[in-house]
């Protein structure tokens, strides 16, 4: 069986930005699509011989607004894929888009052209929330969207959804939770929201701006997954729900450690046992590709102690967990100093154990990147006490 790649392609173009955001997306450069596309056919060209013998499973068209772009010159990127790469027939094929910019026309030509899977960027079902957020669209082109999105034959619909938001109480949460359930999602995904430094709504906060305390943001996160829970979604990551058998594929790929090749500004690859990504410049990586020059940003080849560590951070995500021989075996190191930090967990009720594998609870997911810290230095230190014995045994010569 070949081994099998996700391909990701950055789309940075946004009708306008939202407040909150700070992937890399620009509005007001529609003028240079066209040159964008160019340079993306040239890199997916380039790119294709190091992954000869390698099956495309997943691909992901995310941004940006990919469905602000165009349906002909996605289609012209997947046709291109298809051609370049050994892409599966029953690959999962993800475009994300925004209800605004989405009709039924376009999401016709995009499921005819080979797209499987829809992710929506919802975020609330109160219009006062998305205008305070300066999102481009109202809860009725949500359902507008959702309809045309059924009607053109998509049957693997996701949707995105933000809570915390300025404003918010928990029975605005409650029915944003309705409100979609009742447009019944076949996946969601439900973040809570993260002030990034340098955002327009970073500066608002900053005058004074309130948002709903850390204790009412984890009550909402709580009933969220109970809310799910009861409506038949069955939790599998930190912030996602799926119906059973609707997990997002791609996404699954990069919480299990598994390759993927990103193309466009900002994207990030984990590909031939190095993780590397490209410039966040529209204008650097067009001239870049077209002009034979390098458009990389940073690369770094990962040593197995540091792939131990993304195991544990990137597992530990999901409902999946971690597993001690599973460690062992892949990563070659001691197993034991984790499970006494997650035996004490367990106590807590912040982990649990089951059929051999551990996860976090619900109630653990909340701390998360503390329980997970603490896992990553205890993994360090075993490490280091494993090693220094034999640097003791063995030292370091002194030559000229």
């Amino acid at each position: 069986m070949a081994d099998q790649l996700g391909i990701y392609i950055h789309i940075p173009f946004c009708r306008s930005k939202c407040d909150y955001c700070d992937f890399y997306s620009l509005s007001g450069r529609e003028a240079d699509m066209d040159k964008y596309q160019k340079a993306l056919l040239a890199h997916i060209r380039e790119t294709s011989p190091h992954a000869k013998g390698m099956e495309v499973d997943t691909i992901y068209f995310g941004g940006g607004t990919p469905s602000y772009y165009g349906a002909p010159r996605l289609r012209a990127l997947l046709t291109a894929l298809r051609r370049q790469f050994r892409v599966r027939k029953d690959a999962e094929i993800t475009v994300e888009a925004n209800p605004d910019s989405v009709d039924f026309r376009s999401l016709k030509r995009l499921r005819r052209a080979g797209f499987n899977r829809i992710s929506l960027g919802i975020q609330s079902a109160c219009d006062a929330h998305l205008h305070n957020l300066n999102r481009p669209h109202n809860f009725l082109q949500t359902r507008d969207a959702v309809d045309a999105a059924r009607k053109a034959g998509f049957d693997n619909l996701s949707v995105d959804l933000i809570y915390g938001l300025p404003g918010q109480d928990m029975a605005d949460w409650q029915n944003t939770l309705d409100q979609t359930l009742a447009l019944n999602p076949n996946h969601l995904s439900c973040y809570g929201l993260k002030v990034e430094d340098g955002t327009p709504l970073s500066l608002r906060v900053a005058d004074g701006l309130s948002l709903p305390d850390d204790d009412l943001q984890a009550d909402m996160y709580l009933y969220t997954v109970d809310r799910l829970t009861q409506a038949g979604y069955q939790q599998y990551e930190i912030s996602n729900f799926a119906q059973p058998g609707m997990e997002s594929r791609h996404n699954l790929r990069y919480w299990l450690t598994r390759p993927y090749i990103g193309f466009g500004p900002g994207a990030h690859s984990d590909f031939g046992g190095r993780r590397y990504s490209f410039i966040r410049d529209l204008d650097g990586y067009i001239s870049g590709v077209l002009g034979g020059k390098t458009v990389i940003d940073s690369s770094d080849l990962i040593p197995d102690r540091e792939r131990g560590g993304e195991y544990l951070m990137l597992r530990l995500r999901t409902t999946r967990g971690i597993e001690e021989w599973e460690y062992r075996r892949t990563y070659f190191m001691n197993f034991a100093p984790l499970e006494e930090l997650l035996r004490s967990y367990e106590r807590l009720g912040f982990a649990m154990q089951e059929d051999g594998r551990w996860r976090l609870t619900a109630k653990g997911f909340l701390l998360s990147n503390q329980l997970i810290g603490m896992l990553m230095e205890k993994q360090e230190q075993s490490c280091l006490e494993t090693l220094l014995p034999r640097l003791r045994r063995e030292p370091l010569s002194n030559k000229e």
